[in-house]
């Protein structure tokens, strides 16, 4: 069993990290209206996070893939989903039509979620059978994500132009689509790569933490 103090330093580390980003990301943003629609989540999970984690404390795994998801949603804000450098490079050297990065955000959006879902599923014993819990993760994160899209198209609704660096859609009619279907590949892999792992972590939470289950 791993010693808690080794939980605690990541924590502080994940943390670390994390401000940061926020930190880089904030200086120079290409708009400060879009950084904040854009890292927004951010800020409501923090609170939530730090409330809980004594109380109900996530797998180290959890909290690692939920600060990577932050730090993306952050780079995004920075520069937009369809100006992030890298993936402008992408674009041009392998001539592609469009900037990806949102790609990767749409499938953290179901990869980082599926995780979580899944470690409340298991712990409050909602759901015992294999397949069914793959299928009712697939759901939670399916339903995530299309409230996200709600979200964009209620602010393209208010702003008009205004809101394009923030849908990203970069001219693609079926972005919406696209972005669903990113988040549904993102939660089926993310259970399929990562269960043994998760299940060993939640095995060693339930010995340190009993009365959390």
């Amino acid at each position: 069993m791993k010693n808690p103090s080794s939980n605690r330093t990541l924590l502080i580390a994940l943390c670390a990290i994390v401000i940061a980003v926020i930190i880089w990301s904030w200086i120079g943003a290409f708009d400060r209206g879009t950084w904040w629609l854009e890292s927004f989540p951010v800020f409501l999970a923090a609170p939530v996070l730090v409330a809980t984690r004594k109380r109900f404390p996530l797998t180290p795994l959890a909290y690692t893939l939920i600060a990577i998801h932050m730090c993306i949603l952050l780079v995004g804000g920075h520069y937009t989903y369809a100006q992030v450098p890298l993936f402008n490079w992408v674009r041009d050297h392998f001539h592609l039509e469009r900037n990806d990065y949102d790609k990767v955000g749409h499938l953290a959006q179901g990869f980082v979620p599926a995780i979580i879902a899944r470690e409340i599923f298991i712990r409050r014993n909602v759901v015992s059978t294999r397949w069914w819990r793959i299928f009712l993760v697939l759901s939670v994160c399916l339903a995530i994500s299309a409230c996200y899209e709600l979200l964009e198209w209620f602010v393209a609704v208010l702003e008009g132009s205004g809101a394009d660096a923030f849908l990203g859609t970069q001219g693609d009619p079926f972005d919406t689509q696209n972005d669903m279907f990113c988040a549904l590949i993102g939660a089926l892999f993310s259970q399929l790569l990562l269960s043994h792992w998760h299940d060993r972590q939640l095995a060693r939470l339930k010995v340190r933490h009993p009365a959390v289950e």
